[in-house]
């Protein structure tokens, strides 16, 4: 098994293969490139490196492979939260993603009265419009993982949020 310096320097040269073939520069925000991560591993600044990544690789879609490397790195490095985020990607990799905006009823108006966990515990229903042979509604249940809040709370503003998959979610 390979130690997480190398995952981490093996994840960024996928990224940068994969940013070759695509004939693209792609940087995130503030013009951060791989270049930077190269650097951030070369000062053995591991975990600095392994947030960069996954910064970067919302610029465009990574691989599964990519996320895998990642999830590795960040379970031998003990930071259980990065782990289960990159597992999380590699997943919505591998099956598709669904993104959509989440706005909380107030404690009063919905039949949510508590904070959930926004770290995809949560398993909601969702009407994505399927219907049975004689026309009844179909709920699906995904969980989803809301970007940037550890807990999502009544009457909260809209957020980001993931929903990885539909009637197939079993695994997740």
């Amino acid at each position: 098994m390979d130690d997480a310096f190398t995952l981490l320097h093996r994840a960024a040269d996928l990224l940068s293969e994969d940013g070759a073939a695509a004939g693209d520069g792609a940087a995130a925000g503030g013009g951060l490139t791989v270049a930077e991560v190269y650097t951030e591993l070369n000062l053995c600044e591991w975990e600095l490196a392994l947030h960069l990544l996954v910064e970067l690789a919302d610029v465009r879609p990574a691989s599964v492979a990519f996320w895998e490397l990642l999830a590795e790195a960040a379970r031998q490095m003990v930071l259980e939260d990065s782990r289960r985020w990159c597992e999380w990607r590699a997943w919505e990799a591998r099956h598709g993603t669904v993104r959509a905006a989440l706005t909380m009823r107030r404690a009063g108006e919905g039949r949510r009265r508590t904070a959930f966990a926004g770290d995809g515990q949560l398993r909601p229903l969702w009407d994505v419009g399927l219907r049975t042979a004689d026309g009844l509604q179909i709920l699906d249940t995904a969980r989803i993982w809301v970007e940037g809040a550890p807990r999502s709370a009544p009457g909260r503003a809209p957020t980001s949020v993931w929903r990885p998959c539909g009637p197939s979610c079993g695994g997740m």
